[in-house]
Order: C-alpha cells, then sequence, then structure tokens
C-alpha cells in the first residue's frame, strides 16, 4: 500500500519532474562548459606526439572502477539491512550517485579545472518512533549488508588511492590503508566480543566499526605513517567506533532523539575526526629526513621552504575546524529543506518501507508483511 490517492497522485510527478529537472539543468551546464582534457581529446592528445601508453588512463582507470565498485555495490548493499528497505537502499543510491557524479564534475571542474572560460575532462533529525520497529535487521538482510561491507574493505585502498601522486605516494597510501583496514577489522571483533551480550558478536558492529580503519587514515594514508602507525591507528579506530555503536548510539536516540539509523557518526564522524588529528600530527612530524625528495609531492610548501612543519600542522587543524563548519550548516540547511511540505516527506509511520515508492513483489499475498496503517495518526518527520 503506498498510502492515500492523493498522496500517491503527487508522487507520481514528484521524482520524474525531480529527474528531468536535474537531468536537463546539468546537460545545459555540460554543454555550455565541459570539454575533453589534452588527455581525451583526439586532435590535443595526437598533436603532441604522446604514445597510447603515455595516457594517464591506464594508470588511474582500475582505481576510477574501484571506487565506483564501493560507491554503487559497497554503500548500496551496506544499507540493506533494513529488513523492509532493500530495494530503497540499493536504488536510491544507484539514484543519487549517477547524479552526483556528473554534478561532481561541474563542481570539481569551477574549482579546478576551469580554464580558457570551460571546464576540461579526463579521469582525473527526525523523530520516528511509529517506524523504529522497522529499523531492526532480519538474517538475510544482515547477510546481504555484509555483502557490501566486503565490497568497501576490499576496495577501500583504492578510494584513499585514487586522488594521490603517481609513484610511491600512491603506493605507500595502499599499503596505510590496507593494514589499518585489517587492525581495525580485529579491534571490532575484539571489542563486539567484549561488550555484547554473552560475549556474542553483533553483526552491526561488523559490518560497520571494521571499515573504520579506511575512515582514519584517510588524511594521513600518503604520509610517512609507517606501517606500524597504521595499525595503531586502524584498531583504535576500530574500538571507538564499536564502543560508539554500543554507547553512544543509545545515548543519541534517548537523550536527544537523534536517530542515526545507518551510524554515520560512529563509522565516519569519530573515526574521521580522529583521522584529521592523526593528519594533524603526522604533518607536524614531517621532516626532510623522513621524506627525501618525496616531500615536494607530499608538503610541497615544506619542501620549498614556505611553511614550517608545525605551520602545516596548524593548517591541517584548521582544516577540521573548517570542515565541521561546513558540515553543520550543510546538514542544518539539507534538514531544513527537507521539511518543506512541497517535497513530500513520508508520514512517520511510513518510513523505511519500500512499499512507500516500489513495488514489491508479492505485497498483496503476503500475509507476513503487515500492510501500512494509513488510518493511523502520523507526524512528519
Amino acid at each position: 500500500m503506498a498510502g492515500s490517492p492523493s498522496r500517491a497522485a503527487g508522487r507520481r510527478l514528484q521524482l520524474p519532474l525531480l529527474c528531468l529537472f536535474l537531468q536537463g539543468a546539468t546537460a545545459v551546464l555540460f554543454a555550455v562548459f565541459v570539454r575533453y582534457n589534452h588527455k581525451t581529446d583526439a586532435a590535443l592528445w595526437h598533436r603532441s606526439n604522446h604514445s597510447n601508453a603515455d595516457n594517464e588512463f591506464y594508470f588511474r582507470y582500475p582505481s576510477f572502477q574501484d571506487v565506483h565498485a564501493m560507491v554503487f555495490v559497497g554503500f548500496g548493499f551496506l544499507m540493506v539491512f533494513l529488513q523492509r528497505y532493500g530495494f530503497s537502499s540499493v536504488g536510491f543510491t544507484f539514484l543519487l550517485a549517477a547524479f552526483a557524479l556528473q554534478w561532481s564534475t561541474l563542481v570539481q571542474g569551477f574549482l579546478h579545472s576551469f580554464h580558457g572560460g570551460h571546464i576540461h575532462v579526463g579521469v582525473e533529525r527526525p523523530q520516528l518512533e511509529k517506524s523504529k520497529h522497522r529499523q531492526g535487521s532480519v538474517y538475510h538482510s544482515d547477510l546481504f549488508a555484509m555483502i557490501g561491507t566486503i565490497f568497501l574493505w576490499i576496495f577501500w585502498p583504492s578510494f584513499n588511492a585514487a586522488l594521490t601522486a603517481l609513484g610511491a605516494g600512491q603506493h605507500r597510501t595502499a599499503l596505510n590503508t590496507y593494514y589499518s583496514l585489517a587492525a581495525s577489522t580485529l579491534g571490532t571483533f575484539a571489542l563486539s566480543a567484549l561488550v555484547g551480550e554473552d560475549g556474542r558478536l553483533d553483526m552491526v558492529h561488523i559490518q560497520n566499526a571494521a571499515l573504520a580503519g579506511g575512515v582514519v587514515v584517510g588524511t594521513s594514508s600518503e604520509m610517512m605513517l609507517t606501517p606500524f602507525g597504521a595499525l595503531t591507528a586502524g584498531f583504535l579506530a576500530g574500538t571507538v567506533s564499536t564502543l560508539g555503536y554500543k554507547f553512544f548510539r543509545p545515548i543519541l536516540e534517548s537523550k536527544f532523539k537523534v536517530q542515526d539509523t545507518c551510524g554515520v557518526h560512529n563509522l565516519h564522524g569519530m573515526p574521521g575526526v580522529l583521522g584529521a588529528l592523526l593528519g594533524v600530527l603526522v604533518a607536524g612530524l614531517a621532516t626532510h629526513e623522513a621524506y627525501g625528495d618525496g616531500l615536494e609531492s607530499v608538503f610541497p610548501l615544506i619542501a620549498e621552504g614556505q611553511r614550517s612543519a608545525t605551520s602545516q600542522a596548524m593548517h591541517q587543524l584548521f582544516g577540521l575546524f573548517v570542515t565541521l563548519m561546513f558540515a553543520s550548516v550543510g546538514g542544518g540547511l539539507g534538514g531544513l529543506l527537507l521539511k518543506l511540505p512541497f517535497l513530500d516527506s513520508p508520514p512517520d509511520s511510513q518510513c523505511y518501507e519500500d512499499q512507500v515508492h516500489w513495488q514489491v513483489p508479492g505485497e498483496h499475498e503476503d500475509k507476513a508483511q503487515r500492510p501500512l496503517r494509513v488510518e493511523e495518526a502520523d507526524t512528519q518527520a
């Protein structure tokens, strides 16, 4: 059941109109501003007398594929733990990612690749008490969510290394991420059993906190973190994330009425802040002796003598505060936007339910699925 007839009629137009508007606006901006860069344009590439083997595509495309596998498969399936929200988890991740990759081309192009009037491209708080029963998982939904976890775990080194300089920096980034993920996995299993009921593991911890190692070295993985440093950071991140899921998440729900369904604060928030502070520490320890000629690719201003290691560390710390400011303002504006009436947010009792937006097989015959009760009093999310 998808809701009242008037709500269903409105929903019939909302998504098509939104998709058509966004795709149309993006297409116009692409037509006006986006062009191939010199490594992609047929005439410009061959005019420079390069061989095909010199094209950066052959070095970058494997990472390009890995990152897209993370986004479309990893993050999509990670969210299917919600027992009646699997279609939406995978389907809407697919939709949002397809638009985001176009929009990111424009935003990054205007910020980094805009010259000659064109962008040159290449491969480079809701209170949902009535829906609380749907936030749980069942055996098969947790099993499918682990597919997402495994994909993310495997491809996270490529994710962190994709934008780093080719050579030693990219190699070092992949290794540091790899070891950090391994250590966070062991830390997660250890803490989950330690704080779990009767010493048993909690699948929510394993699905999420095991990935905290990839988050915590996001800033410092290109630096001379050392394998020992990567292991230490990963184990600490897995520990902190697991404790967040066990103890801090219930406090957010009971005391502050904040429902972090996907555990973003525990997987990305706390390990992300921890990783930023780790970046401050490692940047402050950067020396010519440790990096040699590689210092120029990681900290060019230090290599050129324009900035000290201490000054670089302070800039890293300032970057953390700027990030938190943008996150707070952006999150607040996003919340206000979602409360606008014309967006027709689903009522409380219909959240986390695939039948609101999808045709679910057997929805009329399956007695095991309790139909939505439209008549019950709803509170807007």
